[in-house]
């Protein structure tokens, strides 16, 4: 569990794809493309003090040594070169020279050789890319019956450029077929192919000194556990953001489009919403400082260069040159002049709704509570305002609201939900059970801490009829708050089994043990201190959470999970601590199976969702496509009327009319089965304590 969990995940996303304009103060930099790449004294102090922390304060102890180095070779050049689609074989070889000096380098000496295995990728890169682009001189033949293997992992490497070639022929015909199959002419296809070729070189031409050794210095951390991670300064801000749900800037989401930075939404409440003058689908062409600073022509910059230009303090002004979305070729550009201010993340916090259960001639309310990540604004804490925002007291306010419109149970829907501040898991559970232990950590010298309900004599917020919904993507925080409501016999889990993440991280800033005379920063280290056991002092390090009813999910729990990583520590237990728990409810669950397992069989949406799950093994299972376009439509074609299939079964058992095509379907909701049966079960979890008439929460003492 992360006392600061990364959640690296989403906002890489953003950079990629919509990254919002966020706080910082503005700096004037250049951008600058194909410039050499280079470390620099900052990153050579990082690697030293990362090594210290490494070697003092990781759970395992790690040295960082001969064989340390070579595993970290092994995740650095599956980094750059995963598919194997880019790389040599004559490359691998050059670079086996630096297999046992990688600990030494980060530990005392220069960097280059990582700067110069980046620099031999990056060449490589170019060249495929260039090949691709010159592939797009003529049609290729989509007649031929060929096949492309899209999954090189673990394929020899190529011996020769020629070898490469004839991979990255295959390649281009793949991505001319794929757009072929969507009726686009050759033409049209080639212009899509070129532009989509040379974005991709630009972006490899805009990487920066810190974006390498980034990148490596995440491959060294992860090589010790999935968990230990490096931020630059950049990311570090990023990560402080996602935690806090706020942050003062224009309120605006971006992505590049083309060379252009575009508008994709304005956030509402925010500066830009406020002032009005922005739309979606503008583009920004310059950014300016203050009232009368000088416009920078921002077309082709890289996207965080942009935002880095757009960001500030409160209350300071920027100034954005903008091309009005729909505007005809020379009608000029307009300036938006905007004052920077908060901006609260709403849609990323904790929301609520109510599912109506229809059950012997009753409609039965099931309040839902969606908790997307477990976040809380220390800053704002830590500076005495009493509105920080906070995962438990939106939930505790959402409860609040939940029933007083009356509702007769609740889930607490953690899918997908990563995990967060390991505060907020506690003082969530503390929501529900009067007071007790929580979670147990041991440290790296073997001690074990208990940690209790933080607010013990608070009153518990909803003591009702619980179920807590999980997939495999709910992760840390989220598996301490399952785990404890499973241990109290609190509410009832629901879904598939956890990530399996139980190992306890802690955030160094690496500012406070580094000094520098410009205000680039020095990031932050995020290193695996602990691990947490349940209070029954069974652990959920790779075993995760099991629910107490499984649901079918379309996520590949053999795929996705702790317990596929190299690098994830081991399981094991520790003493039970004292508790106070509910009465059992194995009698309860059993009778909750029979209903479901009963219900669901004659549930259209369902029956649906098994067979897409099917479908969609199958579909994965496969290594290679065919490059023939005829074979390759009528397995598009067959792929396509069996979701139709699918779709119009279910929508005929539910009464609903058929469609004629999957497009008839764009604008209309699917339903969330697996949210439905939670809702469904909860309803029966009701029905039961009705009619046994059973008081809220019942307690008994467990050694």
């Amino acid at each position: 569990m992360n006392v600061l969990e990364t959640r690296r995940c989403r906002w890489i996303t953003g950079l990629l794809l919509g990254l919002l304009v966020l706080p910082a103060f503005a700096s004037k930099q250049t951008v600058t493309t194909d410039a050499p790449l280079v470390a620099d004294s900052r990153h050579e102090r990082i690697g030293e003090l990362v090594a210290q922390f490494i070697q003092k304060s990781h759970y395992l102890h790690i040295a960082v040594n001969d064989d340390l180095s070579s595993r970290v070779m092994d995740g650095y050049i599956a980094e750059l070169d995963h598919n194997r689609m880019y790389l040599l074989a004559s490359d691998i070889e050059f670079f086996e020279q630096y297999r046992y000096e990688l600990d030494d380098i980060v530990r005392s000496k220069p960097l280059d050789p990582v700067f110069d295995m980046y620099s031999i990728y990056r060449t490589r890169v170019r060249e495929r890319f260039h090949f691709a682009i010159a592939q797009l001189d003529a049609k290729p033949d989509l007649s031929v019956d060929e096949e492309y293997k899209f999954d090189r992992s673990e394929a020899p490497w190529a011996d020769s450029s020629a070898d490469l070639d004839e991979l990255w022929r295959l390649r281009v015909k793949n991505d001319v077929l794929n757009l072929a199959l969507t009726d686009k002419p050759w033409e049209d296809a080639r212009e899509v192919l070129i532009k989509r070729y040379r974005r991709y070189l630009k972006r490899m031409d805009q990487m920066k000194n810190d974006d390498v050794f980034e990148k490596f210095m995440n491959v060294f951390a992860h090589t010790l556990d999935p968990h230990s991670s490096y931020l630059s300064p950049r990311n570090s801000e990023e990560y402080r953001i996602q935690m806090s749900l706020s942050y003062f800037g224009i309120g605006a989401s971006l992505q590049t489009e083309d060379d252009y930075v575009q508008i994709v939404s304005i956030i509402p409440g925010g500066p830009a919403a406020i002032d009005g003058s922005l739309s979606p689908k503008d583009r920004i062409t310059g950014v300016a400082q203050g009232v009368e600073g000088d416009m920078l022509d921002v077309i082709g910059w890289r996207l965080d260069d942009v935002v880095d230009l757009i960001r500030g303090p409160a209350d300071t002004i920027v100034r954005l040159q903008i091309i009005p979305a729909g505007a005809l070729p020379g009608n000029g550009d307009k300036i938006v002049s905007l004052t920077r201010g908060q901006v609260r993340l709403e849609e990323q916090a904790a929301k609520s709704d109510i599912i109506t259960v229809p059950r012997d001639g009753r409609e039965w309310s099931i309040g839902v509570i969606v908790i997307p990540s477990f976040y809380r604004d220390y800053r704002a804490l830590s500076n005495g305002d009493k509105n920080f925002t906070s995962t438990t007291k939106d939930v505790k306010r959402l409860i609040a609201e939940l029933e007083k419109q009356g509702i007769d149970g609740l889930i607490v829907d953690l899918r997908n939900n990563g995990g967060g501040h390991l505060t907020e898991a506690t003082a969530l559970s503390g929501l529900f059970i009067d007071n007790g232990p929580v979670v147990q950590m041991r440290n790296a010298s073997g001690r074990i801490n208990r940690l209790d309900d933080p607010d013990p004599v608070a009153r518990v917020a909803y003591n009702g009829p619980l179920a807590v919904l999980t997939n495999r993507f709910s992760a840390s925080a989220s598996e301490i708050f399952a785990a404890a409501m499973q241990d109290y016999a609190r509410g009832v889990i629901i879904g598939q089994k956890t990530f399996g993440k139980g190992t306890v991280q802690n955030l160094y800033s690496l500012d406070q043990y580094l000094q520098t005379e410009d205000d680039k920063g020095f990031g932050q280290l995020t290193l695996t201190i602990g691990k947490y056991y349940r209070i029954t002092g069974e652990t959920t390090q790779l075993r995760g959470v099991d629910p107490d009813i499984i649901l079918p999910s379309p996520i590949d729990a053999e795929r996705i999970g702790e317990s596929t990583r190299d690098a994830a520590l081991s399981d094991d237990t520790v003493q039970t601590t004292r508790f106070r728990a509910g009465e059992p409810l194995d009698s309860t669950i059993d009778s909750l199976i029979a209903s479901h397992s009963e219900r669901a069989k004659d549930d259209p949406n369902f029956q649906y969702l098994m067979q897409y799950i099917e479908d969609n093994r199958q579909t994965r299972s496969r290594k290679s496509v065919s490059l023939n376009f005829d074979t390759r439509r009528e397995q598009r074609k067959a792929s396509m009327e069996r979701a139709l299939q699918l779709e119009n079964e279910r929508r005929l058992a539910l009464g609903l009319e058929a469609v004629a095509s999957l497009e008839d379907l764009e604008d209309e909701d699917l339903p969330d089965v697996q949210l439905d049966q939670a809702a469904a079960i909860v309803t029966d979890l009701v029905i039961l304590r009705e009619v046994a008439g059973l008081p809220a929460q019942t307690v008994q003492v467990r050694p």
